[in-house]
């Protein structure tokens, strides 16, 4: 027997549950890419707060033991010449294995997308500490290495005026320069400690 012809209407309600198949086709397709990008960015996020964390803990660390160090070689020295003492000026060296480069990657390759942006502000604050402490810290080694290393041969009274047992006016700075040094560690202290604060508020947060 022969099969019935189709009618407009039959037509159109084959059509429309064709267009409803493809439709949650494409749908699905769309939903699996999402779901699949965001268990990546999930991984991505979590990946980049640990190895931030670690990295923030290990450097608190070793910038504590920076700032004991300098806060005291500044409060002997001015110890030394407030009590007319002539002490021995140091020679200034500096040494950081810091490479903005490692940061600036790792918020390319998926920081900015994935971090919450208290913790990309912290971040740009503490790269912004390290960079402006590292300019005066590099200046302060170019006056030691010209004016300090060349002379450590000298006798004191080439630092010093004896008769009034205050540094000469060439080497006047010197006692604002482990101050300001000091600064720097205490300044660097504090943004490592943010950024780490900020680093495990998220991560509770996910």
């Amino acid at each position: 027997m022969d099969a019935p012809p189709k009618t407009p209407l039959r037509r159109i309600g084959h059509w429309a549950a064709e267009l409803v198949l493809v439709f949650l086709g494409a749908y699905a397709a769309f939903w699996l890419t999402n779901y699949q990008q965001h268990r990546a960015d999930v991984h991505r996020h979590d990946q980049i707060l640990a190895w931030l964390e670690d990295r923030m803990q290990q450097g608190l660390r070793n910038t504590t033991e920076d700032v004991q160090r300098h806060d005291q070689l500044a409060a002997e020295f001015h110890r030394a010449l407030a009590d007319g003492e002539m002490p021995p000026l140091r020679p200034f060296s500096f040494n950081t294995d810091y490479s903005a480069s490692d940061m600036s990657s790792l918020l390319q390759s998926g920081g900015y997308e994935v971090l919450d942006i208290k913790t990309l502000a912290a971040v740009h604050e503490l790269e912004s500490v390290i960079r402006g402490g590292l300019d005066r810290m590099t200046h302060y080694q170019k006056l030691s290495d010209e004016l300090i290393w060349p002379n450590l041969d000298q006798d004191i009274s080439f630092f010093y005026d004896p008769a009034t047992r205050k540094l000469r006016k060439r080497f006047a700075r010197y006692p604002d320069i482990l101050d300001d040094t000091a600064k720097f560690f205490h300044d660097l202290e504090k943004a490592k400690r943010e950024l780490l604060s900020q680093i495990q508020a998220e991560r509770q947060k996910h």
